[in-house]
């Protein structure tokens, strides 16, 4: 018989003191935050009440540490969950660096650099895994900077040269398909299960992207134990619902957002993105399994138990943003156990955590065709009938903030001049806006939620006592709009400007203009030489990744058209061999002239859930955009990244709000308590622990989100 958590976690820490740098001459009382967002069940919950209701408003700033890696002229962020084990707590900083710091004081023990010399796109991480010792084997934080996957000895930050080569293994391996052909990193740490570490990656999103298949590797060696074919192949389950030959070439399908594990029925719970390429699926008709699913997959041999689809044949980008809650819920007077996935439309699906049946009914819904040439959109696709949806779900003239003010699309596309530029109702009444799943087509769609949510990668927090779900929110609209593009000699587009549309225009904007903290391209060639532009485009560069798919000529194409240079007298060819006949025109929030999202504040917004009957107990607006200057609007709300831990003391922490700011709130009323400035925007997810009975609460502030500046502070408060 298995011991209950509360034994395993007992015999962690035991094991932690044993393993982790101390002061010999004291005895440390400790509560950790040994997992990504505290438990493998990622509830974001922690028993700790030291910090309550009553006197939150007396926190203080207990240190700081400036963990380094900013570069002038380059936008970073961290947002990074930091993991505290013992008296140490780990994090990552905006160099993708790896450092411990002794949790009381921020003083730094150790940092490791990794390699990257020959891996230019890092990503980003969100956070860490850990691996307590067996006795036989060191004790190792598990860290991802670019393709590699290091394993670190949490007592002086050296690489464990057993596992992998030299300590690291190479995240394109194990795929099928030609590693050096592939683009694959890792912002979310995985699962720890007995002795696997499983693993989701993030992939590209265009045309030969790469595949997202889950893989478990030995902790120990770094061998890789079990795979599980995202995108299945002939004889597997759901290979009926691609193209027969799908598997060879179609990307995507990932888990870039992390999994949470029940380690008492030893079930791995994965949620997955869309299939590749994102708004255009005329080369893969089907529903596309296991793309946009829930997976509930054997943690010790990857065999699929139940999964259940959320988007059948995504065309919106509506990848699972966060990792799923494990709970237990009250029904009919008993308990069950459940996971809850919340979505970027801002809905939530709750299962029974066995079997997969739904315990909140969910119904097929019919939706229309698409318009675009060689697309077939699914007929349905199923819908929580509740709870409600936490986001607004459909953008009406009625909803329109400021209708007479001048329109803004961060891509300025078809916007007209600037001495003609519509209003926000005129460029709204040539757009489609009828809700979900309307696919995209050549004139224009609202995206609404947008393409960052509803939820996103912050996820929400779950009270394991009671089954109360706390999730922050966006609202903003999006226009998301395609373009053909033609591979005939007529094309009055060169090659190289087509294949920027396709393959740069879905992070960059339809018009290369930067979106957000990703940069511009149209004057890129004032920066780089073509030299330099090809070296990016294959190999990536800081969150950027490569994109080794496209062959050389294709590179040299793109950069060609980028840095306004010739390399032949004529860039059109009689064919070019193109992967999808569409690409990317539109893809921006819908703001007006002031910057404003086009929408009726609240911009972002704070919900608490009770998925033990799907009512809301509360929803209010979180942060404030302090240019409005509007005295009906005292709290606009606004866009949000990085998501909430809750406490047994009622306090709910979060900063994410793109005014800088750090929160806490009262979990039974939403009443804010407390509130503090930080240096840079917090846009990760705090931690809390307890050491020598003193509670802290810490958040990375990275910044470099939504146009503000980039940061490297870690910061943790405590009580006065």
């Amino acid at each position: 018989m298995k011991a209950p958590y509360y034994l395993l976690t007992l015999w962690v820490v035991l094991l932690i003191s044993c393993n982790t740098k101390q002061n010999d001459t004291k005895t440390h009382h400790w509560e950790t935050w040994s997992h990504y967002l505290g438990d493998p069940e990622r509830t974001h919950f922690a028993s700790l009440n030291q910090i309550d209701t009553l006197n939150v408003q007396d926190l203080e700033l207990a240190w700081t540490y400036n963990s380094g890696g900013l570069q002038e002229g380059r936008t970073t962020q961290i947002q990074t969950n930091p993991l505290i084990i013992g008296n140490q707590l780990f994090g990552v900083n905006a160099a993708i660096e790896l450092f411990a710091v002794n949790a009381s004081t921020g003083e730094e023990e150790w940092k490791f650099e990794p390699n990257v010399k020959d891996n230019s796109g890092l990503g980003l991480s969100r956070g860490l895994s850990y691996w307590p010792t067996d006795g036989s084997n060191p004790a190792r934080i598990f860290f991802s900077s670019g393709s590699k996957l290091y394993a670190v000895d949490p007592s002086n930050g050296t690489a464990i040269t057993s596992f992998g080569i030299n300590g690291s293994i190479d995240l394109r391996e194990g795929l099928g398909r030609d590693p050096l052909r592939l683009s694959v990193v890792s912002n979310t740490p995985g699962a720890i299960f007995e002795n696997l570490l499983i693993q989701g990656t993030r992939v590209g999103e265009g045309p030969g992207s790469s595949p997202g298949h889950i893989r478990a590797y030995n902790v120990i060696t770094g061998a890789i134990e079990w795979i599980f074919h995202t995108i299945p192949q002939p004889g597997e389950f759901g290979h009926e619902t691609w193209p027969s030959e799908a598997y060879k070439t179609v990307g995507g399908a990932n888990s870039w957002a992390g999994m949470a594990i029940d380690l008492e029925r030893g079930i791995v719970f994965i949620p997955t993105g869309s299939a590749a390429f994102d708004w255009y699926g005329g080369d893969r008709e089907g529903s596309n399994l296991f793309a946009n699913s829930l997976l509930a997959l054997n943690a010790k041999t990857g065999e699929r138990l139940w999964h259940f689809q959320m988007v059948h044949h995504d065309l919106w980008d509506r990848d699972l943003p966060a990792p799923p809650n494990l709970l237990e819920i009250t029904q009919n007077g008993g308990r069950i156990p459940a996971v809850a996935q919340v979505t970027k439309s801002g809905h939530v699906y709750l299962f029974h955590r066995a079997t997969g049946e739904p315990l909140l009914p969910i119904e097929e819904q019919p939706f229309p065709a698409s318009k675009l040439k060689g697309e077939i959109a699914a007929t349905t696709q199923p819908l929580p009938v509740k709870p409600e949806p936490f986001a607004r779900q459909i953008l009406l003239e009625s909803d329109l903030f400021a209708p007479d003010r001048d329109a803004f699309v961060d891509d300025l596309v078809d916007n007209g001049s600037p001495e003609n530029t519509p209003s926000v109702l005129e460029k709204f009444k040539t757009l489609t806006s009828k809700g979900q799943f309307i696919p995209i087509d050549t004139t224009g769609v609202i995206l609404y939620p947008g393409a960052d949510g509803g939820a996103e990668w912050g996820g929400a927090a779950i009270d394991p006592r009671d089954g109360i779900m706390y999730v922050n929110s966006n609202e903003m609209a999006w226009i998301v709009k395609m373009k053909a593009v033609s591979n005939t000699e007529n094309s009055t587009e060169n090659l190289g400007e087509t294949l920027s549309q396709i393959h740069c225009a879905r992070c960059h904007g339809g018009n290369l203009q930067g979106l957000g903290a990703i940069p511009e391209l149209q004057n890129v060639k004032m920066r780089l030489d073509m030299d330099s532009i090809q070296s990016i485009i294959q190999k990536g560069k800081g969150a950027m990744p490569g994109m080794p798919n496209l062959t050389n000529a294709q590179i040299a194409e793109i950069a060609a058209f980028l840095a306004n240079e010739e390399i032949a007298k004529d860039h059109r060819v009689e064919k070019t061999d193109l992967e999808v006949p569409y690409a990317v025109a539109s893809f921006a929030r819908f703001k007006d002239d002031r910057g404003f999202p086009i929408v009726k504040p609240p911009w972002g917004t704070l919900n608490a859930l009770d998925l033990n009957t799907g009512e809301y107990l509360w929803q209010i607006p979180l942060g404030h955009e302090e240019s409005l200057n509007d005295p009906n609007i005292p709290v606009s709300g606004i866009e949000n990244y990085g998501g909430p831990v809750i406490t047994a003391g009622g306090v709910l922490f979060i900063a994410a709000t793109k005014d800088e700011k750090i929160r806490a709130f009262n979990m039974a009323s939403g009443k804010q308590l407390w509130e503090d400035q930080l240096p840079s925007g917090g846009y990760a997810t705090p931690a809390t622990y307890q050491i020598d009975g003193k509670q802290y609460v810490v958040i990375a502030c990275g910044g470099g989100k939504m146009g503000t500046p980039s940061g490297d502070e870690y910061r943790a408060y405590t009580l006065k």
